[in-house]
């Protein structure tokens, strides 16, 4: 899901020719509209007003008043990933069953959690009213990683067919060494060589592997991460969800959690050892998970290193 907070109405980096060829929809009014038509036949909903709506490639996504509360209605016009965008809303109303903090999609009037219309997917969800997580408050970090370890408990008995490809970063293999030895030796730039070696040296020596593959949210951090103090109360955009181990999910957490959408930081050893002690406090890691961990984290931290200026400071980080 994209992120809350942004100003503008209507966004795209796109020329309005281009967004009329592919959505049929070159301006706020004409989307505006087209949703208000969308909600109304296949939700019976009475939208009251759309706030803003967001273009970025074949996807969008519209905050709007109703008389059914706030909500958020996200729609593609990527035909490849209708049936797993199918497959996401059907396990986020699974998970909201079992009293994980999702926001939970809204049955069309014919029961179905995401409905195809007009060459477009579409699913209607609730706004989530709260702040993003703040990394530097230690209790919500604790919470968010035991958040993160119970969202895996959930995903690990859900074997929807639609969702189990093999996530962005296994390059097609669920062999962990296999995936960071190809990385290494095609894709790695240099950016941080002496730490290309530290990865290198760490996985020579690794067994495979002890935990089985599942399902894993893929993009946790702290833009997808909605707090009320330091309760996590959501956790969004299962966009990305797709088979891989939970300790890669947790590194990539490791790396990223600190990360918005406009604000791109590393995450610090101090908030990483918080969210690890509130992992734990609910899914404790095995030995071999552990070592892993350090070895996929550090990986993940390479691939982050911008290309040019990094002022961030992401090399310094690994």
């Amino acid at each position: 899901m994209f992120p809350p907070g942004l100003s503008m109405l209507w966004e795209s980096t796109e020329p309005q020719s281009a967004l009329k060829n592919r959505f049929g929809l070159g301006s706020f009014d004409e989307a505006a509209g087209w949703l208000t038509k969308v909600l109304a036949e296949a939700w019976a909903i009475e939208v009251k007003a759309c706030e803003r709506i967001i273009i970025s490639d074949h996807n969008a996504i519209a905050w709007i008043s109703t008389d059914r509360g706030a909500l958020v209605a996200k729609w593609s016009r990527d035909e490849d990933q209708f049936a797993k965008f199918a497959g996401t809303a059907d396990l986020l109303d699974a998970l909201h069953k079992e009293g994980l903090p999702v926001a939970p999609p809204l049955a069309a009037t014919d029961g179905r959690h995401r409905v195809v219309i007009d060459s477009s997917s579409v699913t209607v969800q609730p706004h989530i009213d709260g702040n993003l997580l703040d990394i530097t408050a230690d209790t919500a970090v604790r919470r968010a990683g035991a958040s993160l370890a119970r969202l895996h408990r959930a995903l690990a008995t859900q074997k929807d067919s639609r969702l189990t490809r093999l996530g962005r970063h296994t390059g097609g293999t669920l062999d962990l060494r296999r995936r960071i030895e190809t990385w290494l030796q095609h894709e790695d730039t240099g950016r941080a060589p002496e730490a290309s070696t530290r990865l290198r040296d760490q996985i020579a020596s690794l067994p495979p592997i002890d935990s089985q593959p599942q399902l894993i949210h893929n993009d946790y951090r702290a833009s997808n991460v909605v707090t009320c103090g330091t309760e996590v109360i959501a956790v969004l955009d299962f966009d990305e969800v797709a088979l891989d181990y939970c300790v890669t999910d947790l590194a990539n957490a490791f790396v990223l959690l600190g990360t918005r959408f406009t604000n791109w930081q590393p995450t610090p050893p101090s908030v990483r050892e918080a969210f690890l002690h509130g992992y734990e406090s609910v899914r404790p890691l095995t030995r071999l998970e552990r070592q892993w961990l350090h070895a996929l984290a550090l990986w993940r931290g390479i691939t982050a290193i911008p290309p040019g200026d990094d002022p961030a400071g992401w090399a310094r980080a690994v």
